[in-house]
């Protein structure tokens, strides 16, 4: 059985006990969060949502949070002597998939 969860502005195909990085999600570690299903399959029935299913759930549990590596944004304007740096660390959540519904 598998599902396409959304979360963060992303889809991602899981299965139960998968682990995965999503954007930041509120909440400590240990908690239980839902997320948004739009299509749930067990391999002869699929079950797609209008956008997402009603009927289907997809329960995950936070095991992590952390920050990316940095990113360097550097921005100028020539013959100008207009020069910004400035550097970025995108906060992710790694969440387990615990269980999948229809």
């Amino acid at each position: 059985m598998f599902a396409i969860i959304q979360t963060g502005g992303k889809q991602y195909n899981v299965t139960e006990n998968d682990t995965i990085k999503v954007e930041k999600l509120d909440g400590a570690v240990g908690d239980k969060v839902k997320v948004e299903v739009l299509l749930v399959s067990d391999g002869n029935k699929t079950v797609t949502g209008t956008p997402t299913v009603e009927t289907g759930e997809v329960v995950a549990e936070i095991v992590a949070h952390g920050k990316g590596d940095k990113i360097v944004v550097y921005k100028y304007k020539p013959k100008k002597n207009e020069r910004k740096k400035q550097g970025h660390r995108q906060p992710w959540t790694q969440i387990k998939i615990v269980s999948i519904k229809m």
